[in-house]
Formats: structure tokens, C-alpha cells, sequence
């Protein structure tokens, strides 16, 4: 017996396939493929709509209800807007150099430091650095969020007060 039904409205701009465990979503900026393997939740497609409902009471299935809709809902505006995030460089003293090579960005001059600190890009996420703008975009939005965490991690600073010590790349802006 489904206890807890949510519904998602599938989009016209949006082309959304279902096949057992898989959800493919195909827009004008890309597509997305997610498996959803939670044993009790249950997906079907039904007149445009996609129905997620589970087969048992369990607070965690219901928890996991609302999990799989977020997601779904995140793949269908990440294929039609796509996700982007701003991050700040901020400098006291050393000025940094921060340029993309390849999957990672490089961060140099990191405090005075002699070698450079490199963070890793993930999946198809594009990042361009504009001045003191870094800007992550892709359709994904948990590889867009894992990137600019990656960077921002990049210029972490340990062994040292960070009251004083206020230098790093800092998320400003999501959208």
C-alpha cells in the first residue's frame, strides 16, 4: 500500500525517460542519467507525470521519498538552466595566480607558498577565472557544488590563526 505519494510535472521543454531504476533527462543544455537503486521506493511514469511512492511505513523510505523527488527535480533544471556558482579570490598580501589546466585548477602563490595547491574539477563542469571571479557552471549540480568545494577547500588554511590569516577563494553566489 503506498502511504506517501509525491508527484513530479514533467516539463514539455524536458524529455524524461524511465526504464526500471534509471531516469534519463534530456534538455536544451545537456542530459543527465541517475540511477535510483532504494529497495522500497517505487517510480512510474504515468500522462506526464512521475509518480515516487513507497511499499512500506518506515520513516527513512518516507525521508527517502522526498530525497528521490529533490533529486529528480535537480536534473530537470540542471538540463533546462543549468547551475552556476561565484567564488571570490580574496588577497591580503600575496597576490594569487589561479588558472584552469585541464581537470584541475591550479592556485599559485598561495600565501607566499613556493609550490602551487590544485584543486580537482569534477565531471563536465565548466570553470573560467575572470580577475578575482571564479565561475563554476554545468548542468550537474552535485559535481557544480563538488567543484567549487574542491577549490574552495584548495586554499584552506591550517597552522595558522585564521582571524588573522583571512586569504582563500570563498563561495559568494549560487544560481
Amino acid at each position: 500500500m503506498a502511504v506517501d505519494i509525491e508527484e513530479i510535472i514533467i516539463p514539455e521543454t524536458v524529455e524524461l525517460k524511465h526504464e526500471g531504476n534509471t531516469i534519463r533527462v534530456k534538455g536544451k543544455k545537456g542530459e543527465l542519467t541517475r540511477v535510483f537503486d532504494y529497495p522500497s521506493i517505487v517510480i512510474e511514469d504515468k500522462n506526464g507525470k512521475l509518480r515516487i511512492y513507497s511499499t512500506s511505513r518506515r520513516k527513512k523510505d518516507m525521508a527517502m521519498i522526498r530525497t528521490t523527488k529533490a533529486h529528480i527535480m535537480n536534473m530537470i533544471k540542471g538540463v533546462e538552466e543549468g547551475f552556476r556558482y561565484t567564488l571570490k579570490i580574496v588577497y591580503a598580501h600575496f597576490p594569487m595566480n589561479v588558472r584552469v589546466e585541464g581537470n584541475r585548477v591550479s592556485i599559485s602563490n598561495f600565501l607566499g607558498e613556493k609550490h602551487p595547491r590544485y584543486a580537482k574539477i569534477v565531471g563536465n563542469t565548466k570553470v573560467t577565472v575572470k580577475g578575482d571571479t571564479i565561475t563554476v557552471e554545468g548542468i550537474n549540480k552535485e559535481e557544480v557544488g563538488q567543484t567549487s568545494a574542491n577549490i574552495e577547500q584548495a586554499t584552506r588554511i591550517r597552522n595558522r590563526d585564521v582571524r588573522v590569516f583571512q586569504d582563500g577563494i570563498y563561495l559568494v553566489e549560487r544560481g
